[in-house]
C-alpha cells in the first residue's frame, strides 16, 4: 500500500526541539486550497491509498477539514498526524464528519511535566488525554507516537503499556534522524548501541500487548524480529521512495520527512509525474544499496534507514551507519 504524508502547514503552536520541519510560522507560499485539491487528485491518480495530513500542526489550517473531506470523497484514506492539543469535542466531530479514519498523536512521556516541557506547552499532556477521550467518543481510532531521546529511553515499555491502557490501537516508536531542529540536539539522540537494544526491547514488548507496536525509522526491527523469532506483521523496514514519500507545505516532494532531498514540486509538475519519473526515487527502488546493506540478507526487506545514510554520508544509497545486526551475509 502506498502511503504519503503531506506537511499541510508549517504553522505550529508547539516548540518541539526535535521537529524535522522546524515548524512554528507559515512558510509563505504554502499550498492554497485549490492547489492542495489538485495535488490530492494527482496523488490518487498515482495509486496512493493512505493520505496522512500532518504539519506543523495541521489543525491550524483553516481549510483542513474541507481538504480531508475532499481526500475521502476521491477515494483516499485520510488520517491525521497531530500534537493532539487542539482536539476538543468540536474538532473531533469535524474530523469524523470529514471522513478521517484514524489519528496519530505525539506522546513522548507518561510523565505530564516531562512531556509538556519537551513539547513546549504547559498543560499539553492533559489536553492530549482529553483528545484520546474525544476521539473515542466519535469512534475515530488513534495511536500514540513517541520520539526516542536519551531522556525518555527508559520509558519505552511504559509508553506502550499506557497506550494499550488508554485504548490506542497502536504505539509507534520513532527514532530521531538529525534534520530540521533535531540537528541542533543531536547530542540528545541515543547511541548506536542504545538504538539496537531499544529496538530489541520494543520487539519483545510487542509480544506482551494486544495493540500494534512498531519501531519507526528503525528498519533493523525486521532483522531483530527474525532473529528473536518474533512474528511481526510488518515485513518491510524503510519505505522511503519505494512506497512512501512526503510533500512539504510549499509543495516540495521528498522521499521521506527526514531525508531532506527535494525530488520535485507539485506546483511545477504533477505529483504522479514526480513519483513515477524521479531519478532519485527510481534509484532508491532498485534496492541496490552499497556497503553492508548491499550484502545483507535483509537488504531487500529492512533496507536500512535511507535518511540516516544520507545525513551521515551524503549518499542515500550508502549503508545505514546505525546498523549493528550481525550474521547478515547472503
Amino acid at each position: 500500500m502506498n502511503i504519503i504524508s503531506w506537511n499541510s502547514t508549517n504553522q505550529c503552536h508547539l516548540s518541539c526541539p526535535h521537529c524535522y520541519r522546524d515548524a512554528g510560522s507559515d512558510m509563505g507560499k504554502e499550498l492554497n486550497t485549490a492547489e492542495a485539491k489538485r495535488m490530492l487528485d494527482q496523488i490518487k491518480a498515482a495509486n496512493f491509498h493512505l493520505m496522512v495530513f500532518s504539519g506543523g500542526e495541521p489543525l491550524l489550517r483553516n481549510d483542513i477539514f474541507e481538504l480531508m473531506a475532499y481526500a475521502s470523497k476521491i477515494g483516499l484514506r485520510p488520517v491525521l498526524g497531530t500534537g493532539g492539543g487542539l482536539i476538543d469535542a468540536a474538532a473531533a466531530l469535524k474530523l469524523k464528519a470529514a471522513g478521517v479514519l484514524a489519528a496519530g498523536i505525539s506522546l513522548d512521556s507518561v510523565n505530564a511535566e516531562k512531556h509538556d516541557r519537551f513539547r513546549g506547552e504547559e498543560g499539553l499532556f492533559a489536553r492530549v488525554e482529553n483528545a484520546f477521550l474525544e476521539l473515542k467518543k466519535v469512534g475515530i481510532p488513534f495511536q500514540t507516537h513517541m520520539t526516542v531521546m536519551d531522556w525518555n529511553l527508559g520509558e519505552l515499555e511504559s509508553i506502550i503499556d499506557y497506550s494499550a491502557q488508554i485504548g490506542a490501537k497502536a504505539a509507534h516508536i520513532f527514532f530521531m534522524v538529525p534534520t530540521g531542529r533535531a540537528a541542533y540536539i543531536e547530542e540528545s539522540a541515543i547511541s548506536k548501541k542504545e538504538y539496537q537494544l531499544a529496538v530489541e526491547r520494543i520487539m519483545r514488548k510487542s509480544e506482551e500487548v494486544e495493540i500494534e507496536v512498531k519501531p519507526v525509522c528503525a528498519p533493523q526491527f525486521i532483522a531483530t524480529a527474525d532473529q528473536l523469532d518474533i512474528n511481526s506483521r510488518f515485513k518491510n523496514g524503510c519505505l522511503a521512495g519505494v512506497s512512501y514519500c512526503i510533500v512539504n507545505p510549499v509543495g516540495d516532494v521528498q522521499p521521506c520527512a527526514y531525508l531532506d532531498l527535494k525530488v520535485g514540486n507539485v506546483k511545477e509538475e504533477s505529483f504522479k509525474s514526480i513519483w513515477e519519473n524521479s531519478k532519485i526515487l527510481n534509484e532508491m527502488r532498485t534496492l541496490d544499496w552499497e556497503g553492508k546493506c548491499g550484502s545483507c540478507k535483509y537488504g531487500s526487506s529492512c533496507r536500512g534507514c535511507r535518511a540516516r545514510a544520507y545525513y551521515y554520508s551524503g549518499d542515500y544509497m550508502k549503508a545505514d551507519p546505525f546498523c549493528s545486526i550481525e550474521n547478515t551475509g547472503l
